[in-house]
């Protein structure tokens, strides 16, 4: 038995006291992952944005709302765990600074200095320990996969899932696995849930197995 971490859901960066920049993720992907791995008997830790929908009541889940607080969350979670599943959409901008008031209408343009958040998923990698793995998701318009190994391979994953931006606050995902090396491990299409199962078949047959393996070798 694996205990994993997954990221998931969108976050949000105030600009003031009501609003804020964010995406549309709704935390669909991560919860049908989570089911997925609780069904082969894992423990599965979520860390996620703000969201609507319900996660797997057996799964431990820790709100949060910034990039930041998911990166410190998971700081705190992930030394303790086997593997992360980063299929969290984190903003990837931050306001330089945020009114204290709500910013009122005065009939002229206003300009936002923003600035990047921290990776996670790469922050992470570069933190984990040699027994951890990492797998990314990559969401791309353009030229989808070569910029999916480019994330692969700057964010240090083991596994990167590619999907669209048809996947954000749908039911349905079409996805293809890729590894370090650039293959193809699995293209799945269909319900959430059922692309879920399938990446997760994926990411036991080729990091959770062999990581057991090693563990349970006697000393």
């Amino acid at each position: 038995m694996a205990n994993l971490l997954i990221t998931s859901g969108p976050t949000r960066q105030h600009l003031d006291p009501v609003r804020f920049l964010s995406n549309a993720s709704s935390g669909r992907m991560g919860a049908a992952l989570a089911e997925a791995a609780l069904m082969r008997g894992h423990e599965v830790t979520i860390v996620s944005g703000p969201v609507t929908i319900d996660y797997p009541s057996a799964a431990r889940v820790l709100p949060i709302t910034s990039t930041d607080e998911m990166l410190a969350t998971c700081r705190q979670v992930f030394p303790e765990c086997d593997g992360l599943i980063g299929a969290a959409a984190p903003c990837d901008y931050r306001p330089v600074c945020v009114a204290s008031s709500k910013i009122s209408k005065t009939g002229a343009p206003i300009t936002l200095h923003l600035v990047e958040t921290a990776d996670v998923i790469a922050t992470l990698a570069e933190q984990r320990s040699p027994h951890q793995w990492v797998v990314g998701f990559a969401l791309e318009t353009d030229d989808q996969r070569f910029r999916a190994l480019a994330k692969l391979e700057r964010k240090s994953c083991d596994l990167i899932v590619l999907n669209g931006p048809s996947a954000i606050d749908s039911d349905d995902n079409e996805v293809e696995i890729l590894d370090s090396k650039g293959a193809t491990l699995g293209s799945f299409q269909g319900s959430k849930s059922l692309v879920a199962r399938s990446i997760f078949n994926v990411v036991h047959r080729e990091l959770i197995i062999p990581q057991l393996a090693v563990t349970s070798k006697p000393s």
